[in-house]
């Protein structure tokens, strides 16, 4: 941890633009913070907020770095095609100096011109020496630029490299520590039978969304919540569906993000369903309150068990996928490598039992 939030630090300085530097900085800012509340957390819900809070910090950091060495790649090839072009001018300009330089002195004053186009020989030489100076000294920071991004991928390798063992450990800490936890409050209890046939009866995620609710006895109604479109998105990453796209015209979303990547519950929740449904694969369903809900569908794990009120910010699952590797990373330096390897993560908000635009709800952009 220690040597990410250092490079993103060094990160942060560089000039590779606006965005990079400013993501840099704040990846380091989370990561140091992420490491004193896991040094301050006392039992075992403080622990794992301080798990999710490290995971989710290592993935901005990664993301962040991975950024850097992208800009750093492209910046380098562009220093690279200016010194080509240059590379033939420059060769030329030295092998006439150097020829003048060579040229014995009675030579030169024997001109054909005689001492008028001694002089202006002279005049010449005298006005390209500058410029030619000028165009050695851009080569000379061209070339030092160079070693510098050429240092900085290196130093993100080993960096990355430690970040994804980092994360990995963390994940699985984070496992750990769930289910090490006591009993979270309890809104209802599952009826597993009950659930398994409604789950084999249905056809739809509307009815099943619906059969859900009238079967089970969920105790006390969930507080009123309204759509403000400020909620955070359950995993970071772009969207990559909008409303109303795709296949079949599902009504969600799907988020692109990182393999492995740690998904949350946006604001505090009941979960009302976990498991395999219908062609979503592994489904949560979750009700943050009265007549709504979030259905995010898409993890290889799920944390947390049917009945229970998950405080906001909570892990609920994992997206699969494999770690790309380092080399697979370094050799992504064009503008959509980053897009590359995205895992799915579909999420739909249901209100009154009708699909919404989660734009009304989440803040997409």
């Amino acid at each position: 941890m220690i040597r990410l939030a250092a490079l993103l630090i060094c990160l942060g300085t560089v000039t590779f633009g606006q965005t990079v530097s400013e993501d840099a900085r704040a990846a380091a800012a989370r990561l140091q913070e992420a490491s004193v509340m896991l040094n301050q957390a006392q039992g075992a819900r403080d622990r794992i907020a301080a798990l999710s809070e490290t995971v989710r910090a290592y993935e901005d950091g990664l993301s962040a770095v991975r950024d850097g060495i992208r800009h750093a790649a492209r910046r380098e090839d562009e220093i690279t095609s200016e010194l080509d072009v240059k590379r033939e001018r420059v060769a030329q300009l030295l092998a006439v100096l150097q020829t003048t330089g060579q040229t014995p002195a009675p030579l030169l004053l024997a001109h054909p011109q005689g001492p008028l186009g001694v002089a202006r020989s002279s005049m010449l030489v005298a006005d390209v020496t500058p410029a030619l100076q000028a165009e050695v000294e851009t080569l000379r920071e061209q070339l030092t630029e160079i070693q510098e991004l050429q240092q900085i991928q290196q130093e993100s390798a080993r960096a990355l490299n430690e970040g994804m063992s980092g994360a990995q450990r963390a994940r699985a800490a984070l496992g750990i520590a769930i289910s090490q936890r006591g009993r979270l409050p309890q809104r209802f209890s599952e009826d597993p039978i009950q659930t398994a046939l409604l789950v084999a009866s249905t056809d739809t995620l509307e009815a099943f969304a619906q059969g859900l609710l009238d079967s089970i006895d969920i105790g006390a109604t969930a507080v009123a919540l309204e759509p403000t479109g400020t909620l955070p998105l359950p995993v970071s990453g772009p969207i990559t569906q909008s409303f109303g796209e795709g296949a079949g015209l599902r009504p969600g979303v799907v988020i692109g993000a990182q393999p492995r990547s740690l998904v949350t519950t946006p604001v505090a929740a009941t979960v009302l369903f976990r498991g395999p449904l219908l062609e979503y694969g592994n489904v949560m369903i979750l009700e943050p309150g009265a007549d709504v809900l979030f259905v995010i569908a898409g993890l290889a794990e799920m944390f947390g068990d049917p009945g229970q009120i998950l405080p906001a910010g909570s892990p609920i699952g994992l997206l699969g996928g494999d770690q790309p590797s380092i080399d697979s990373i370094l050799m992504q330096n064009n503008a959509n490598a980053s897009d590359t390897g995205l895992q799915p993560l579909y999420l739909e908000v249901r209100q009154g039992q009708t699909p919404v635009d989660p734009n009304a709800w989440f803040a997409l952009e």
